[in-house]
């Protein structure tokens, strides 16, 4: 396809970016460390944290990852909301050569087990909260170093001992836990400063994250996201937003958890790029004490979710901010509703505008400009050095404004899934495209716009849920004869999972179905609704027809 969406470009973007003068993310962090070294980087629960003090705590967490022996190449799995420690041992991972996994702190037992097996990490930074979580399952890994951090622990004697005490005891949100061995994340610092970093060389096509993702199946599989691969899209994220930011003096706030490829990018690195100062909050679900935390500052760019824009709109006190210093307001992760959209302008003032992309395009893959003044409906225009070509069934590009699935080419695309070769060929086509399973049309103008998912993925509050990870852990519950699983529209959080059973024991019931699923499965993947059936609609050769089931919900 042309690309027709050159012509709707803001004025000072770039057609195509180039990394060549970025070996890799270590050398993009150390610089944006000297340029910056005096500037706040990360603040955390009033804790402020300058680009020189984190350049010294990430070589020393480096230090002692290779005080315990990691090699170039070796992953290690970092599990913990946005405090101090996620940058720290991020950066600190990349410097010493290593490959970051980013899991989520609320996976069940089951699910952190299939993570660490797959990617094979020996190594793991978790905050205390969820140590019971791995101490089930480390015996099933290859897990040799622990890293249990309390989630005051960056913020100085007593503050930390403050915040710590209320997490134990006041909410009594840290389970007991039992981890011979493990080491405290200071400690640890401790040790790699004694030893020193030594360092490594990476390369452009060098793995920097296995981003844990569903893909176009329920198995969950690592997309390899390069040093390239992330770069590049820093570089694609940067040259979108350089006409209107302001390198050195931007302040964001980050409620989407760093783990998740949208904040990890955005936020963390592209924004770390330009020298900004990065708010973390820890619980974006506490609504009043986010609002409480950014009134303390002068916010200039907020990412966010759907969700997330629409539970701060309905809070009392959110009318009641300064916005006089936003500039920019971009939403990503799940599509914006429009009735959203046009109350964020009215209180704010600021547009709130779509990007689109998945965890195998690193994510960014269209953004709309930045200069608009109102929601378009579109999920924006292919950024710098992206390509996207709408296909049919068959492989053959389709005619503007003529619906299709939605493909993409660029430096983004991840390099494959890890250790599935086969998978891998299943998404990407020969000429180096990949097919992101969603529908949806060019108009003349180059804008994207989404019409439909064409796999069976319910999207709930900008996370993947797949069907089939959902019905074989209510099938593992005796006295199940048969399930399906569907999303159905939730006003909360944009899509709701919703099963459908057939039950082979008549005495199970709804609420048995979802204190089961609460043991095998993550909050936001617990299904909402259940209806039982006598049975499910299929295929001639038996296949469950989901989409009967949503046509009918």
């Amino acid at each position: 396809m042309d690309r027709i969406w050159l012509k709707s470009y803001p004025p000072g973007v770039p057609a195509d970016i180039s990394i060549d003068h970025i070996p890799s993310l270590v050398a993009l962090f150390e610089d944006a460390c000297s340029k910056y070294a005096k500037q706040v980087a990360y603040v955390s629960m009033g804790k402020e944290m300058t680009y020189a003090e984190l350049d010294e705590e990430t070589r020393a967490f480096a230090g002692w990852l290779q005080s315990r022996g990691l090699k170039k190449g070796d992953r290690v799995a970092l599990m913990m909301p946005n405090l101090l420690q996620y940058p720290v041992a991020l950066f600190g991972t990349l410097r010493a050569g290593g490959v970051v996994v980013n899991c989520n702190p609320l996976y069940t037992p089951r699910e952190l087990a299939h993570q660490l097996k797959d990617s094979g990490a020996e190594t793991i930074v978790i905050v205390e909260n969820f140590a019971h979580t791995l101490e089930q399952v480390i015996g099933q890994t290859a897990i040799k170093h622990v890293v249990v951090t309390p989630m005051g622990e960056m913020l100085g004697a007593l503050k930390g001992l403050l915040v710590n005490m209320v997490v134990r005891h006041v909410k009594k949100m840290v389970p007991a836990w039992n981890l011979p061995g493990a080491v405290g994340f200071n400690a640890a610092l401790s040790v790699g400063r004694k030893h020193g970093a030594k360092g490594v060389t990476l390369r452009h096509d060098d793995i920097a994250f296995l981003q844990y993702t569903g893909g176009t199946t329920g198995v969950s599989k690592g997309a390899m996201l390069t040093h390239a691969n992330i770069s590049a899209n820093v570089m694609q994220a940067y040259s979108w937003i350089k006409p209107v930011v302001h390198e050195g003096q931007e302040f964001i706030i980050t409620a989407l958890p760093l783990y998740h490829i949208f904040a990890l990018t955005a936020n963390c690195l592209t924004f770390l790029m330009i020298g900004a100062r990065n708010l973390l909050i820890a619980n974006p679900r506490d609504i009043p004490g986010f609002i409480k935390e950014w009134r303390k500052y002068p916010i200039t760019v907020v990412t966010g979710v759907n969700t997330l824009f629409n539970a701060l709109l309905n809070h009392p006190d959110f009318a009641s901010l300064d916005f006089s210093t936003m500039n920019v307001t971009l939403g990503g992760g799940m599509a914006v509703q429009g009735p959203v959209a046009d109350r964020w302008l009215k209180i704010t003032g600021t547009p709130l505008l779509q990007a689109y992309g998945l965890t195998e395009t690193s994510p960014a893959a269209t953004i709309n400009p930045l200069d608009m003044h109102e929601f378009n409906g579109s999920i924006g225009l292919p950024i710098s050095s992206t390509e996207v070509s709408i296909r049919d069934d068959v492989g053959s590009e389709v005619p503007v404004t003529q619906v299709g699935e939605i493909c993409i080419r660029g430096p983004q695309v991840m390099a494959g899934y890890w250790q599935r070769p086969e998978e891998t060929a299943n998404v990407m086509t020969q000429d180096g495209f990949l097919r992101t399973g969603d529908v949806g049309y060019v108009d003349k103008n180059g804008f994207i716009f989404l019409v439909d998912r064409k796999k069976d993925m319910i999207l709930v509050s900008g996370f993947n849920v797949y069907p089939n990870e959902v019905e074989e852990a209510i099938a593992m519950m005796p006295g199940i004869l048969d399930v399906a699983a569907i999303g159905v529209q939730d006003e909360h959080s944009g899509e709701a999972v919703k099963v459908f059973i057939v039950r082979k024991d008549p005495a199970i019931n709804e609420r048995m179905v979802i204190e089961h699923c609460r043991t095998q499965l993550t909050g936001y993947k617990i299904p909402k609704h259940v209806e039982f059936r006598d049975d499910l609609p299929r295929t001639n050769v038996g296949k469950i027809l989901r989409r009967a089931l949503k046509e009918g919900a």
